[in-house]
């Protein structure tokens, strides 16, 4: 039993499993930062509280809008939600939005000492589109532009940004790392979506696996983790070889975990394969940046 508003609660409704997403690719960034010898401790510490604040308050709005919304029904297949289950009322969460979103805004106010002031767009426009996901006249994860949006504020901006705040360049190396990342990243979404399609379908919510079907939301979750591994091989021409070669390690875990997918196919066992997938996105982070951090 959860009391409504209680720091259990709060801990449920944060979704502490997520936050894997958010620190992989800081963790690379960082990597990037110490290969080209500018990494910075302070402003990496604030990078890390920044996405794992952005990150909380992301799941914070998903919950609220969709149980406002309606998508959040008793055939619900993913985890349980805290609005819905009444673990959080929704004055709560809002107020729960608020201050996460404040949070997130005086972290980013710190970082501005590191990355100059042109941080603050980058910053803007983490938090309007942490609520436009869900929220407004046009929510953009029921429209399919969820698998891009990962790939931007999961890939370019926090890879490059952790990157750019301690270093103030950006190169070639940085845009491979952010693509990799988002790729791998997004197959997070992607697992979530091909679970859910039938009760998306119902609610509306038209993601790339409602729209093109089951078959082609299993294959676009194999190719995401495949182009992360290739994306790596980038670094041959850089001379970090292990940089190219641990990652592929990665790719085993990922054939058996699309395989295991495939099996399944329909159902809350799909779930078994939200945290392999999630097991499998920390295993290539940490591949990479060991790769990253072996020098040449």
């Amino acid at each position: 039993m959860v009391k409504q508003n209680s720091t259990k609660a709060w801990l449920l409704a944060s979704r502490p499993k997520t936050l894997t997403a958010a620190s992989i690719p800081v963790m690379l960034g960082c990597a990037l930062a110490s290969m080209y010898g500018h990494f910075q401790l302070i402003p990496a510490i604030l990078c890390f509280l920044f996405a794992f604040l952005m990150q909380i308050d992301a799941n914070f709005i998903n919950d609220l809008y969709d149980y406002l919304k309606g998508s959040d029904r008793e055939d619900r297949l993913g985890p349980e939600r805290a609005c819905a289950q009444g673990w959080i009322s929704p004055s709560g969460m809002k107020k729960g939005i608020l201050v996460t979103t404040a949070l997130a805004a005086v972290t980013g106010l710190f970082l501005l000492g590191y990355g100059g002031w042109e941080m603050i767009p980058v910053g803007i426009a983490c938090i309007i589109f942490a609520f436009l996901y869900t929220t407004g006249p046009y929510p953009l994860a029921y429209h399919g532009w969820g698998d891009i949006l990962v790939l931007v504020f999961f890939g370019f901006v926090p890879v490059g940004c952790t990157f750019y705040v301690m270093a103030h360049d950006w190169n070639t190396s940085v845009t491979m790392v952010s693509l990799a990342c988002g790729f791998v990243i997004d197959t997070l979404l992607m697992v979530n979506n091909f679970r859910d399609r039938e009760q998306d379908a119902i609610s509306g919510k038209k993601t790339i696996v409602v729209r093109l079907g089951a078959r082609a939301g299993l294959i676009l979750y194999f190719l995401l983790g495949l182009a992360a591994c290739w994306s790596c091989f980038y670094f041959v021409t850089e001379g970090r070889l292990w940089a190219a070669i641990l990652p592929q390690i990665y790719l085993l875990f990922h054939i058996l975990t699309t395989m295991k997918m495939a099996r399944i196919n329909r159902g809350k066992e799909l779930n078994a394969i939200l945290g392999e997938t999630s097991r499998n996105m920390l295993l290539f982070g940490i591949l990479l940046t060991a790769g990253l951090l072996i020098p040449a």
